[in-house]
């Protein structure tokens, strides 16, 4: 049975939500019974097995990017022949690979390419929170191979063609470099580029390639990490929005000057404008008005700047939070919570961060985050009463240090402690760094958590540490979110 590795000797088997035992000879029989069933191939390699990729009688290139799920909190006793069949309800499965331990258990998540795009959002909609046995529920969501690397420390002054020859210099499979111009300056770039590449593999080589940090362009040292990949929001939702997200403006422009230019093509289409540093969203009161003008404005000159418009990418609100410790929120999603300054929500591992723990690093902007919020009037005699911040519920806290102390509170452990270290820059600056204990959990199996970032605010490194524990007991306890474990376990 070739690529099929040998599962351990006992193994559960919850075909119809049974709790029997199943031997590794039995599973092997499972496995190559659903192989002759389908005509696929199963290969293990890699710490995977991939099952077909490509299915039996393809023709042509694998599928587009976005038809690719990521499946988590599957049972560890679980494997091919009981899943596939599950995943197949929603469409032609191209590939399925499932995450193995050394030992033949799986690891608890998978990925799952269908051929069309339609079918992996099929399979979203009708198999997330889908009951894979009794009290056993599984979470499906979109995967995007990430093919876009965060290139930080680049010189001010370096324009898109620079720095776009630069990169095929040195790497290989470079599609194109994204370039921001500076929210005060835009003959200046930010500091940062995006690179395209035109496979997760060339991104990966590449990003190998620089990565140790000693690499250097026009004689400074850069930075590289994966790029936060844009979050997909399916065709039915876009088809519904209307409001536009117009970036590159100049700090001076106004409100009332975006709202005048954007009524021109129809005056009275806009709603309103709610501009933040140099971007800004513009409402409108109909979807059509509001996808000619995105086609009309889109690179038109406003006080001198030549602006660049689209539609405005629509967020889960209940999920805000988690999507910020994250970093997931996309530059031109539309939130409650929207940050003033552009360069900072662009920034990966280089700006410093907003108040929110989206981006937590080290370097100064020049000017402190604005955050819009959500405010009402205190009339004189309105009566207040006394509670404690524990009785709240955690959408209440936007601090990842404020939500780490909750977090303990409500699994009634011991607040958590942090510690201080520090260690000096080659350029001089003072770093710093919390390592924080659990107590509570102190002598299980992790003693301490500590970032692998330094900070050059003592107000960083706390949300830093508290940003990087929240996630690693999010992988042990399981509660929180399923994206926060899939960023989690794909690095």
């Amino acid at each position: 049975m070739t690529g099929i590795a040998t599962m351990n000797e006992e193994n559960t088997d919850g075909t119809n939500g049974c709790s029997k035992v199943r031997t590794g000879t039995q599973n092997e029989a499972a496995l190559l019974a659903l192989m002759e069933k389908t005509g696929y191939n199963m290969v293990q390699e890699n710490g995977q097995r991939k099952f077909g990729g490509p299915p039996p009688g393809w023709e042509g290139p694998p599928p587009p990017r976005g038809c690719e799920v990521f499946v988590g909190k599957i049972p560890r006793d679980m494997y091919e022949d009981e899943l596939v069949p599950v995943f197949e309800r929603a469409g032609k499965i191209y590939e399925f690979r499932l995450m193995m331990e050394f030992s033949g258990e799986n690891r608890g998540y998978a990925f799952v390419m269908y051929t069309t795009k339609e079918e992996a959002q099929l399979a979203i909609r009708i198999l997330n929170n889908y009951e894979i046995r009794p009290g056993k529920f599984i979470g499906v969501c979109v995967s995007l191979d990430n093919c876009r690397l965060f290139i930080g420390a680049i010189p001010k002054e370096k324009k898109k063609e620079e720095i776009l020859d630069e990169m095929k210099k040195v790497t290989e499979g470079v599609v194109d470099v994204i370039v921001y111009p500076s929210a005060t300056d835009k003959t200046k770039n930010r500091g940062f580029a995006f690179v395209e590449y035109e496979s997760h593999r060339a991104a990966a080589m590449a990003r190998r390639k620089l990565i140790p940090g000693t690499f250097q362009l026009w004689g400074h040292t850069i930075q590289v990490d994966w790029a936060d990949p844009e979050k997909e929001v399916d065709e039915e939702t876009m088809q519904r929005v209307k409001v536009l997200y117009v970036r590159n403006l100049m700090i001076s422009t106004t409100e009332e000057t975006i709202k005048a230019e954007f009524n021109k093509f129809k005056p009275g289409a806009v709603e309103r404008v709610k501009k933040l540093r140099d971007y800004a969203f513009v409402h409108f009161f109909n979807r059509e008005d509001a996808v000619a003008a995105m086609s009309v404005m889109n690179g038109k000159c406003i006080d001198g700047a030549s602006i660049e418009v689209t539609l405005a990418k629509p967020v889960n609100k209940e999920n805000t939070w988690r999507q910020h410790l994250n970093g997931q929120i996309s530059p031109n999603s539309e939130n409650l919570l929207v940050y003033a300054n552009k360069e900072e929500s662009h920034s990966k591992s280089l700006g410093k961060p907003p108040t929110l723990p989206t981006r937590l690093n080290g370097q100064h902007s020049p000017s402190p985050p604005e955050i819009e919020r959500c405010t009402y009037p205190f009339f004189p005699g309105t009566k207040l009463t006394p509670i404690s911040m524990y009785s709240l519920k955690s959408n209440h806290f936007n601090s990842a240090v404020m939500h780490l102390d909750y977090y303990c509170n409500k699994n009634n452990w011991a607040p958590p402690e942090y510690y201080l270290y520090s260690t000096t820059s080659q350029d001089g600056k003072v770093l710093l760094v919390y390592k924080i204990v659990i107590p509570a959990i102190a002598n299980g199996s992790q003693s301490y958590f500590m970032p692998d970032k330094l900070c050059t605010t003592l107000e960083d490194a706390k949300e830093l540490a508290a940003q990087f524990t929240l996630l690693h007991l999010d992988r042990e306890h399981s509660l929180f979110s399923l994206d926060l474990c899939r960023r989690i376990w794909r690095k």
